[in-house]
């Protein structure tokens, strides 16, 4: 399906980038300062936040410079003591053909900068907050690095808050991320490759991964499929992840997502690659295995005991979240005589008086506990929680009261909603399957939520990320292969990396990993 979809594109992406190329043939920068600079001011007409400022050197009358930045985007006092008064007042620079290999090297004080007669490089640098100098009598330009954009700090991350381990949490800023990966993974093995993204907003992103760990084949996999993206824009790293999963109409995860540094370090670790995107504080990492849902940020910080508690409990409550509606449907519908008869009796006793059949007060009441949850993630943080609490106390006291609902069914619907916020990983997938189960087992029983629990296994036993099977079955059972899996094993055992992911499989130790 991924090389059909490969094969449609490859000539839009050929011609998207010939769009590009064709937007500045026949732009050519000259030996003209003047006209340099009103090429720029002229592809930035109605930029306002445009600033230009011409520099006379003091030592030489002869020598003339302009510098072109955004405001907004730089560090006005790099510019200021870096750039502007190092070129007023610098005596090393000559007139001549090296005249701005003198001025990189001797004059204009900037970690990075680099010569460029490309357009199209000029124009890129210049909208993300690099300053561009221009020099009478070249024909080329510096690009300077002088972003200074307003970011918020490194904080935890809201929806991924930890009782214990690190607090750090990713940013929308690039560069922060990767030094945040880079100060914790000090060897030289840790790769990172660059590559920009969206036609009209050229994205950068970033693939990392650890040399010698990484499958070269995922890798190349992984590369293949971002050369075949063709957007205008990307502004997450979402609007990626979509496009390169192997099963696009699942509604499993494909891939895993994160904010925590730690969580990004423990899966390189283990041979994973990850993306970062700048603008985004998200970061996904490939290939991913169905245990991941059921992983929480924690466990690799507190008493494997309770970790493995834990985790079987998330296990049980998928499972819970998505059977019992359908389950109850079943039982009251068409099979009676599976229930003890004082039970029965109870349940009976509740229905009486009520007007809807309990396949209907099912759908009603799921659906009226996903429309409190949504509006309480969707308010301010404390008033959605105090909203979703007493919303469904008020509405399910009334509605029992009322007679519009049994009283069975609200603890149906409680169970199946509290059991879904234990996985959230799960949840866009645990809607869709809830209700498919629900419709079975309204049609044909227990026979029908059956079949759709066998449907359903299947799916999942073939998916795959990046080839590799989500769900990793062998003949034999091996402690090292579930080692991390419904249990979590103490660290001196945990000595191999997961089959079939990493390259280099023995020995974990030191590090780890969150899968």
């Amino acid at each position: 399906m991924f090389r059909f979809f490969q094969k449609n594109k490859q000539k839009v992406i050929d011609e998207a980038v010939g769009d590009i190329n064709r937007q500045f043939e026949g732009i050519r920068l000259s030996r003209s300062l003047d006209k340099n600079v009103a090429i720029i001011k002229e592809l930035f007409t109605d930029v306002d936040i445009l600033r230009t400022k011409d520099i006379h050197n003091n030592h030489d009358e002869s020598l003339k410079y302009c510098i072109l930045f955004n405001d907004g985007v730089v560090n006005s006092m790099m510019i200021n003591e870096n750039v502007i008064k190092p070129l007023m007042l610098s005596s090393a620079a000559r007139p001549g053909r090296d005249l701005l290999d003198t001025v990189m090297q001797q004059v204009v004080q900037i970690g990075e900068s680099e010569k460029s007669d490309s357009i199209k490089d000029i124009v890129e640098a210049l909208s993300y907050g690099d300053t561009i100098l221009f020099a009478d009598g070249a024909a080329e330009a510096l690009i300077l690095n002088t972003k200074g954009f307003t970011l918020r700090s490194i904080g935890e991350p809201d929806n991924e808050k930890s009782l214990s381990g690190p607090r750090e949490g990713f940013t929308e800023a690039l560069i922060t991320n990767l030094s945040l990966i880079r100060r914790k993974v000090r060897t030289h093995a840790l790769k990172m490759k660059f590559q920009s993204f969206g036609k009209r907003t050229q994205t950068q992103a970033c693939v990392c991964y650890i040399d010698g760990l990484v499958n070269k084949k995922i890798l190349d996999e992984l590369i293949r499929r971002l050369a075949t993206i063709d957007m205008d824009a990307v502004l997450d790293v979402n609007y990626i992840a979509e496009q390169i999963r192997d099963a696009p109409h699942s509604p499993f995860r494909a891939t895993y997502y994160t904010e925590r540094p730690d969580i990004v370090i423990a899966k390189l670790l283990e041979g994973r690659i990850a993306l970062f995107v700048d603008g985004s504080p998200v970061v996904i990492t490939v290939p991913y295995l169905f245990i991941e849902n059921f992983q929480s940020t924690e466990d690799y910080y507190i008493n494997y005991w309770y970790t493995s508690f834990s985790r079987s409990l998330r296990i049980l409550a998928f499972l819970l979240t998505v059977l019992v509606p359908a389950f109850y449907v079943a039982i009251v519908a068409y099979h009676h005589e599976m229930l003890p008869t004082p039970l029965l009796i109870s349940i009976t006793k509740e229905r009486t008086g009520v007007p809807l059949p309990a396949a209907l007060e099912a759908f009603v009441m799921l659906i009226v506990f996903d429309l409190l949850r949504e509006t309480g993630i969707r308010m301010p943080t404390g008033v959605g929680q105090a909203l979703s609490i007493v919303g469904a106390l008020v509405i399910g006291q009334a509605a029992v009261e009322a007679k519009l609902v049994a009283a069975p069914m609200i603890i149906v619907v409680a169970i199946a909603g509290i059991t879904t916020l234990i996985v959230p990983k799960l949840t866009p997938a645990v809607i869709p399957i809830r209700f498919l189960f629900l419709l079975l087992a309204t049609m044909f029983g227990l026979y029908g939520l059956i079949l759709g629990v066998a449907a359903v296994t299947i799916h999942v036993l073939n998916l795959r990320s990046f080839g590799v099977p989500q769900v990793m079955l062998s003949g034999r059972l091996k402690y090292q292969d579930i080692k991390d899996t419904f249990i979590r094993a103490p660290w001196w055992r945990m000595i191999m990396r997961p089959k079939m992911i990493a390259a280099d499989r023995p020995r974990m130790k030191p590090g780890g990993g969150n899968g």
